[in-house]
């Protein structure tokens, strides 16, 4: 199957299948999403991670912006106001988990899970026009909150105050994504948004980003070195790929020709040894001396294999768009495997190294992945 088909393919299951079982099981009376639906299609009482509901707010927002016909925006003002309601602390920030009754059980802070209500907000702004003014102050005042309790001295933020170590690139990538998406939308503060974006491109290309290997590291200590130990030499495949495309997206908007290279060197690094070469999928951990730590496969990386590997090849002319081309396809491939389901329009989330999936209910998490992969699949296509 070329890359088109699997383009219509995966549009078609995401449009007639995913949205609709996510809408209708995944979405419950009380207003927020559960965590995960089993395999006979039936919502969990899983607890859920408060990145769950922005997420899946980002989802349907995003359906409904490109014209899913579905009941969205029930559920993207009816998520928003259960993870407030649920999770929103005095302080202004968002605790980390609750039961399935909607009671909050760790209250704690995570960067991450902050980087997800402000892109909820960005996505809420576009669809909900009526609803922009109150999502640019309430981006506002979440970004400087996280200035005031968290900045750190160098650059990017601290995880929590005082400090938890280790320090991490993941939140702050979820963070740039969120600057991203954010320094687009009518009203919001463009020039804060793009401030904090450069700030965190810069930490990732000077810290984040290993100087010899161009490889990026997960953790690090207080002053962004690497952190000591076998945590410190940890390298994840599936956010080589994610990494790079965020940076090929501000490389494009601020014309660096810097971000593009190293964008570059963390897709090759991705392909050359994040893929398993029986399975042809990407696998989740390697250490920093690219030999293999954990060959188990999940979903997610998936996705972000493909939407490097078409944003490359709508940046690229020739044979070198051919290549990413014959990537992108490779990682399409690799995430259909993910979605066969017995019922339609759920998904595994684990692949063994023998090849088996693990028996499980479909996380909820994922979507965020596959919703964003099949629509920049859709996007950049287009630019060709």
């Amino acid at each position: 199957m070329d890359i088109h088909s699997q383009a219509r393919e995966l549009a078609g299951w995401l449009a007639d299948a995913a949205l609709p079982l996510w809408r209708q099981k995944g979405f419950d009376a009380a207003g927020g999403f559960v965590e995960t639906i089993d395999m006979d299609g039936e919502p969990t009482r899983a607890n859920r991670r408060s990145r769950v509901q922005p997420r899946q707010v980002y989802c349907f927002a995003e359906a409904g912006r490109r014209g899913w016909p579905g009941d969205w925006p029930t559920v993207v003002e009816g998520g928003l106001a259960y993870f407030d309601r649920v999770y929103r602390l005095p302080s202004g920030f968002y605790g980390a988990l609750a039961d399935a009754d909607g009671q909050l059980i760790d209250p704690s802070f995570d960067l991450y899970n902050q980087a997800f209500a402000l892109l909820a907000f960005a996505y809420l702004a576009q669809v909900l026009p009526e609803r922009s003014r109150e999502m640019a102050e309430r981006s506002n005042d979440l970004r400087q909150k996280l200035a005031a309790h968290c900045k750190h001295p160098i650059a990017g933020f601290e995880e929590d105050n005082p400090s938890r170590l280790p320090l991490g690139s993941n939140p702050h990538m979820h963070l740039f994504e969120a600057c991203l998406a954010s320094e687009t939308v009518e009203g919001f503060d463009r020039v804060a948004w793009t401030n904090l974006a450069d700030e965190i491109a810069q930490l990732a290309m000077d810290r984040f980003i290993d100087a010899e290997t161009g490889a990026l590291r997960e953790f690090f200590d207080h002053d962004w070195t690497p952190f000591p130990d076998e945590k410190g030499r940890i390298v994840e495949p599936g956010h080589q790929f994610e990494w790079a495309w965020l940076l090929l997206r501000w490389a494009e908007r601020r014309g660096s020709a810097e971000a593009i290279a190293k964008a570059r060197r963390l897709f090759e690094i991705g392909e050359e040894h994040g893929i398993c070469p029986k399975r042809d999928v990407a696998i989740m951990t390697l250490l920093d001396d690219f030999s293999v730590a954990d060959p188990v496969a999940r979903l997610w990386p998936q996705t972000e294999w493909l939407k490097a590997a078409i944003r490359f090849a709508a940046l690229t002319e020739g044979k070198e768009r051919e290549r990413y081309l014959a990537s992108a396809t490779r990682a399409a491939a690799a995430l259909d495997r993910f979605l066969q389901t017995p019922i339609r329009g759920l998904w595994r989330d684990k692949q063994q190294a023998d090849g088996a999936f693990v028996e499980e209910p479909a996380p909820a998490s994922s979507f965020y992945h596959i919703v964003c992969g099949i629509y920049e699949l859709e996007d950049c296509l287009k630019r060709m």
